[in-house]
């Protein structure tokens, strides 16, 4: 490890204390620069981790419960650990996780670092190398609408991914069609273009602007985007298509099912094939052949037989086909290197643990 006071000047980072409220979803940009959604304080961070380590090789990170380790580090009960985001660094590896420390207005964000061997460290988050990206068009934190009940400006940022000198944000904003992706221009000059969002929504039967992206992913050499909506259809967009300012159409490709909120996405390749995961919170974990996708024409007609039990654990759908994984309790996850993706894991007594996979064994 580096220096924690070292910092990258030429991509506008300088050393000070950031002032970060809450931390949640997680995604690494250029010479590893974190960057860190901040709902509470609508904003988003790049920080300087300090890991400028280079692995040379992939080491598989094989950690059970977890939760409990942290627990034990951050000095709480488990109960008071509750894992937001997973991320690994692109040099060294390892893999970090953001961390809320407690509950409600006590709570406490922190950045954690786990490298191969499973020891854990921390980030600090005071005197550190940042630069910041205020969310202007962020929801009031007294804003009383509410996405899939929680409220409005708890779901400013869903997710986030660099791609080609831009953070590609999912979201919501205070406008009246409050699905939003944002595109931030880094090394952060205030360049932001913002689209809200359409999609037809096959178990609901309707086309919706509200409900924000809740996990993304870019293929197709980043001209295209995945994403999958609660409930839970996944549609692509096409990143050409997004005019600045305009509303932006997704084509539905596939509806997994009512009564089940996607949790994250990871796209790997295979020989000459690329594929694609979903992980949920109700269905089992999903892989998708990417070629079937750009294949498959929009999906417009509503179907009430999607509406099945939130119990039944048959994952329905209709679009593209897909494959259900043997992999349970699946969190989040996070391409460790080419040929291997980490999973956290939660297993049916509720606890945490993170383990890799050969992505040929998938």
């Amino acid at each position: 490890m580096v220096d924690q006071a070292t910092t990258l000047e030429h991509l506008g980072l300088a050393v000070g204390s950031p002032g970060i409220r809450s931390v949640g979803p997680l995604a690494f940009g250029p010479e590893g620069v974190l960057f860190v959604g901040d709902n509470v304080g609508a904003a988003i961070y790049a920080i300087d981790v300090g890991d400028s380590e280079t692995s040379g090789q992939a080491r598989a990170i094989d950690l059970d419960n977890l939760d409990s380790s942290l627990a034990a580090y951050l000095g709480c009960t488990r109960e008071d650990v509750e894992i937001r985001d997973l991320a690994v660094h692109p040099g060294s590896n390892n893999a970090y996780l953001s961390v809320m420390r407690g509950s409600g207005d006590a709570a406490v964000p922190v950045i954690v670092r786990i490298d191969a061997s499973g020891a854990i460290s921390d980030v600090a988050l005071d005197e550190i190398g940042f630069s910041k990206s205020e969310i202007e068009d962020a929801a009031d934190e007294d804003d009383p609408r509410e996405v899939t009940r929680v409220k409005l400006r708890t779901v400013t940022v869903t997710d986030m991914s660099y791609v080609d000198g831009l953070l590609v944000v999912a979201g919501t904003s205070n406008e009246e069609f409050s699905s939003t992706l944002r595109r931030i221009r880094f090394p952060f000059t205030g360049d932001t273009n913002a689209n809200s969002l359409e999609i037809f929504h096959v178990s609901h039967g309707r086309y919706e602007t509200a409900a924000p992206i809740r996990a993304f992913v870019p293929y197709q050499g980043n001209n295209s985007i995945l994403a999958s909506y609660t409930c839970t259809p996944v549609v692509q967009f096409t990143v050409s298509d997004f005019a600045p300012g305009e509303l932006a159409h997704g084509k539905t490709v596939a509806e997994l099912g009512a009564h089940n909120r996607p949790l994250d996405l990871v796209s790997y390749e295979q020989g000459d094939e690329e594929y694609l995961l979903v992980a949920n919170d109700r269905h089992p974990l999903i892989k998708i052949a990417c070629v079937d996708i750009d294949q498959q024409g929009p999906l417009t007609v509503p179907d009430d037989s999607l509406d099945s039990s939130p119990a039944d654990p048959v994952t329905p759908g209709v679009g593209v086909p897909r494959q259900l994984l043997p992999h349970e309790g699946v969190r989040r996850m996070a391409n460790l290197d080419g040929d291997n993706v980490l999973m956290l894991q939660q297993d049916p007594e509720g606890n945490i643990h993170l383990h890799t996979y050969d992505v040929g064994d998938l």
